[in-house]
């Protein structure tokens, strides 16, 4: 695995070099997004122009500022510091190819959960104890309806739009299952691994901010709390009606799931 420092546009440049497509996955970590993801995100663009390469960026719900049921014309009005900086990243990429500069997309994901993901709210912190039986700790209402989308839907609506000319300029939300509850996704995974469903720990606003002054992403997730507090749905029709296709089904993304974990042997939490 060959690793570079993407902020350096010089190296972004070298690392590109004859891709014909450079599909954008990288975050700094969570706590430094307002001041890491802008100088991190110039250097790959920079580094895809002068390659003449096309973009795909993954993207998340924070530019939106709000819950509820939000589609690629809900506007970016995010108030807080990590939407804000979402939506100007999202901002600049789409302006960079309505100008003609870089053929740029953006696909627009939930809370990920599937194989290898580690850094979510349905990730670490999340499938041990389900496959441990012990109670799962949560940000918000576990009861609210929430969009999860699976880490493979989010791969190959990528490689769809790095291959679609006519998909470059906007943002397109990944094909994702009907919203379900925490509570009710957690039940479908103990029910699909053989134990008893999950008790929820809901985590208040004052505890999260304690256990934020030692762990700072968790910190971090208090100006987000709206997004696990209220209903979210992510609407994905435009997407389907564009290219067909569906997402994969529930059971089979956490069968998958929960067979990754499985193998790490993580019961123990």
């Amino acid at each position: 695995m060959h690793c570079a420092d993407l902020r350096d546009a010089d190296v972004a440049a070298h690392a590109f070099a004859g891709a014909s497509v450079v599909y954008h996955c990288a975050a700094p970590p969570y706590h430094r997004w307002p001041v890491d993801f802008p100088p991190l995100q110039r250097g790959i663009v920079t580094g895809a122009i002068r390659n003449d390469v096309t973009l795909v960026a993954i993207d998340n719900l924070y530019g939106y500022g709000t819950a509820g049921r939000l589609t690629e014309d809900t506007p970016q009005v995010a108030t807080s510091r990590k939407g804000a900086v979402r939506a100007e990243l999202a901002a600049e990429l789409l302006d960079l190819s309505a100008r003609g500069v870089l053929n740029a997309s953006i696909a627009r994901a939930s809370d990920c959960f599937g194989p290898g993901v580690r850094l979510s709210a349905v990730g670490e912190r999340f499938w041990p104890r389900v496959l441990a039986g012990k109670a799962c700790h949560w940000f918000g209402d576990p009861d609210a309806a929430h969009t999860f989308t699976y880490v493979d839907d989010v791969a190959s609506t990528m490689v769809t739009l790095g291959a679609t000319p006519s998909a470059w300029g906007r943002a397109w939300h990944v094909p994702s299952p009907p919203p379900v509850s925490a509570r009710r996704f957690a039940a479908i995974a103990a029910e699909a691994e053989g134990v008893d469903a999950p008790e929820f720990a809901t985590v208040s606003p004052t505890a999260q901010k304690l256990i934020g002054l030692l762990v700072p992403p968790v910190r971090e997730l208090g100006e987000v709390r709206y997004l696990f507090d209220s209903p979210l749905h992510m609407d994905d029709g435009a997407f389907r009606a564009r290219f067909g296709g569906d997402h994969t089904p529930i059971r089979a993304a956490i069968d998958a799931t929960l067979a990754w974990w499985r193998a790490r042997g993580t019961r123990d939490v």
